[in-house]
């Protein structure tokens, strides 16, 4: 199937450690199915990796699969895909879905910035990176006609998922407008990596309802010209070639204003949510938590950790802090979803005794704190997922089906 995106699709690199090969399989070692039909007992080569609960994941270890987004719980972090076809599918599996769970430590990218699923309208072309489901996962399959199940099933849980901008933006893509014919609806465009051309021409299908952005403006199918230089998202991408388009960004300004919107809908979205983390460790004696973040967060909001003007904003202890010019936060308790209780009566904090840069690793930020608490919370454990919220930051009720307060 030869209309599938070139520079699209992703590859999992793996991290070679001089000539020593990765204990785990990868992407470059074929489709899922590869040895679906090999010799049982025979020496197949290693296994996909198996996440291992409390730490990130190691470089290059995760599977790429895209596809189209047909459905979201985004309280829960749950979403679908359409799979893309491609050419290691057998025909009777095309186009099945694969439901999957965002890891906590998972990123969101849309329009070149970190998201919410919320964010993502449905039908967006996605790619994203996958592990292997908890073995102790029982969550039922979707229902499919003729109880079809899609190659990719058992890749549940997502690591990272990002729209065609993003990917595109990310990777230095754009695509050379060859030609426009409005009459037939079609673009045939070039791919292009900085400047040079990077694959053959291929053509996209136009709708009246493409939504076109020019500059700081709306602009329409007449506003597309041959020798533009732009950028796209898509849908149903392998469906009827390769996809056809739903959003287009003429020029730089437009996409740089694209880019700029959704950074700040993710900074007012984790402002009123906490940034979110795992526990490193606890101290009990000295009421000491140290917490790692998460990746997938806009840097300049650790900036805001260390923070102290105004800092009686978001700071509900009734008891006077050792060091009251030192910044401050509170720690409310988050599930696997990254889903607080009640945020509001559910937090405890005080001094922020330390902010570290520490290695990065696949699913973290490079940040963490070290915060004693005036009272220690149940879940205040190593591994447990939690949310931070700098003393600066308003703390608000969340809409009522966002806590999971009374649901235990």
């Amino acid at each position: 199937m030869h209309f599938i995106l070139p520079f699209i699709v992703f590859c999992c690199v793996s991290l070679l450690h001089g000539e020593e090969h990765p204990k785990f399989r990868t992407d470059s070692d074929g489709p899922v199915n590869a040895n679906k039909k090999a010799v049982k007992g025979k020496d197949h080569g290693p296994d996909w990796y198996q996440l291992v609960e409390g730490q990130f994941p190691p470089e290059g270890s995760a599977h790429a699969i895209s596809g189209e987004l047909i459905w979201v719980d985004h309280l829960e972090r749950r979403f679908r895909l359409r799979v893309d076809r491609n050419d290691s599918q057998d025909r009777g599996d095309w186009d099945l879905p694969l439901d999957s769970v965002m890891l906590p430590y998972g990123s969101i990218y849309y329009q070149g910035s970190p998201a919410a699923l919320q964010d993502i309208p449905l039908g967006t072309h996605l790619h994203g990176l996958y592990y292997l489901k908890n073995p102790d996962d029982k969550t039922p399959l979707p229902d499919t006609p003729n109880n079809r199940r899609s190659p990719e099933r058992e890749f549940r849980r997502c690591f990272r998922l990002e729209d065609d901008f993003t990917i595109s933006t990310r990777q230095k893509h754009l695509w050379k407008i060859e030609s426009v014919d409005r009459s037939a609806k079609k673009l045939t465009a070039t791919p292009q990596h900085e400047g040079s051309v990077n694959g053959k021409p291929q053509t996209f299908d136009l709708l009246m309802s493409t939504r076109i952005f020019q500059g700081t403006g709306i602009g329409n199918l007449d506003s597309l010209a041959p020798g533009q230089t732009v950028l796209f998202n898509l849908t149903w991408v392998t469906l009827y070639g390769p996809g056809r388009i739903t959003e287009l960004w003429i020029d730089e300004e437009s996409r740089a204003l694209a880019i700029a919107q959704q950074i700040e809908r993710h900074r007012n979205h984790v402002r009123e949510r906490g940034l979110p983390g795992w526990v490193n460790e606890v101290e009990d004696e000295s009421q000491m938590v140290t917490i790692t973040f998460f990746a997938g967060v806009d840097a300049g909001l650790f900036s805001e950790l260390a923070m102290v003007d105004g800092q009686s904003v978001g700071w509900p202890l009734s008891k006077e802090a050792d060091n009251p010019s030192a910044p401050k936060g509170t720690i409310a308790v988050a599930r696997e979803s990254l889903m607080t209780y009640d945020p509001v009566n559910d937090r405890k904090g005080g001094n922020i005794v330390e902010i570290k840069s520490i290695p990065i690793e696949l699913g973290s930020s490079g940040v963490q704190i070290r915060v004693k608490c005036d009272m220690m919370l149940e879940g205040f454990r190593p591994r447990r997922i939690v949310r931070f919220y700098p003393a600066t930051w308003k703390v608000i009720a969340l809409p009522r089906e966002e806590q999971f307060f009374g649901r235990e």
